[in-house]
């Protein structure tokens, strides 16, 4: 690009030979990489979750980088959110007065309530590595790559398997390297 001073204002303009199209304003260097970015929606949908204690999205992106589906953790459609015990632990040893067996994860809803016909090749985001359940979702509706934030749960048997059917199906699986570490949104910015 061949760049001319602008007398009046002392600015630099850069005139592309190709287009012949002048820039006077660069890009913005601080934007959203699009691992970031998506990672981001997978945490934003989370805060739409009513647990107390684990708040999980997940955000399904097809290869044109197209948001596809997005889930949180919750209770199924049409079953009182204020009806079901949101628990993790039972005062009556009972596993049916816990959230276990009522919850349905990020990803399946994500999967469930996909805006496509399919997610054959797409890759999901999501906060939490997947439990066994959803690994068996996220393979047999064709989802090729996972991309996780935190592997805590990584020795218990239900991840250990987890990982053993991803690995075994093809899923590509990543760890995703944060380039930030908070995303601010500010709704009174716009005005």
């Amino acid at each position: 690009m061949d760049q001319t001073k602008d007398k009046e204002s002392d600015t630099h303009v850069s005139v592309n030979p190709s287009t012949g199209l002048s820039k006077t304003v660069q890009k913005r260097g601080d934007y959203l990489s699009w691992d970031d970015y998506f990672m981001s929606v997978a945490f934003l949908s989370a805060m739409r979750s009513k647990d107390p204690s684990t708040q999980v999205g997940a955000c399904i992106v097809n290869p044109d980088r197209k948001i596809v589906g997005i889930g949180y953790n919750g209770f199924p459609n049409r079953c009182g959110d204020d009806e079901l015990p949101w628990a993790r632990e039972s005062e009556t040893n009972s596993p049916l007065d816990t959230k276990y067996p009522y919850v349905c994860h990020a990803e399946m809803n994500a999967i469930l309530n996909k805006n496509s016909t399919d997610v054959k090749g797409c890759t999901i985001y999501v906060a939490l590595f997947p439990c066994n359940e959803c690994a068996k979702l996220i393979i047999q509706s064709g989802i090729s790559r996972v991309v996780y934030c935190s592997d805590k749960y990584k020795h218990d048997w239900k991840f250990v398997a987890s990982r053993r059917l991803l690995d075994m199906a093809g899923v590509h699986l990543t760890q995703h390297q944060l380039q930030r570490t908070k995303v601010v949104i500010d709704f009174t910015s716009i005005r």
